[in-house]
């Protein structure tokens, strides 16, 4: 069974390491990505392939434990092409890579 989940969230930098950027997954998607994934993985990441615009890549999903939901690092190459900043909404779709 794939996992495919879609959401739009706000790109952030986080505060303790400038230059670091992510959306965070909404509560409910980061609870279909943990009933899905695999408990192997270090940090409790989960691998995912990721579309944001015409931009796409393989990553992993990390859990914030103050949230309790899963964050998404955005590189440097996908804010350049698809031309967002800090305080954009940003349309994600994340299909969690169960290998």
């Amino acid at each position: 069974m794939e996992v495919v989940v879609g959401f739009e969230a706000e790109l952030w930098e986080w505060e303790s390491r400038a230059s670091w950027f992510f959306v965070t997954v909404p509560p409910d998607e980061s609870e279909d990505i943990r009933e899905m994934s695999p408990d192997d993985r270090g940090f409790g990441s989960v691998r995912v392939e990721v579309e944001v615009g015409r931009s796409r890549w393989r990553t992993s999903v990390f859990p914030d434990s103050k949230i309790g939901c899963y964050v998404l690092p955005v590189k440097k190459a996908v804010r350049v092409a698809e031309d967002i900043e800090p305080g954009d909404l940003v349309g994600v779709t994340l299909t969690v890579l169960l290998e």
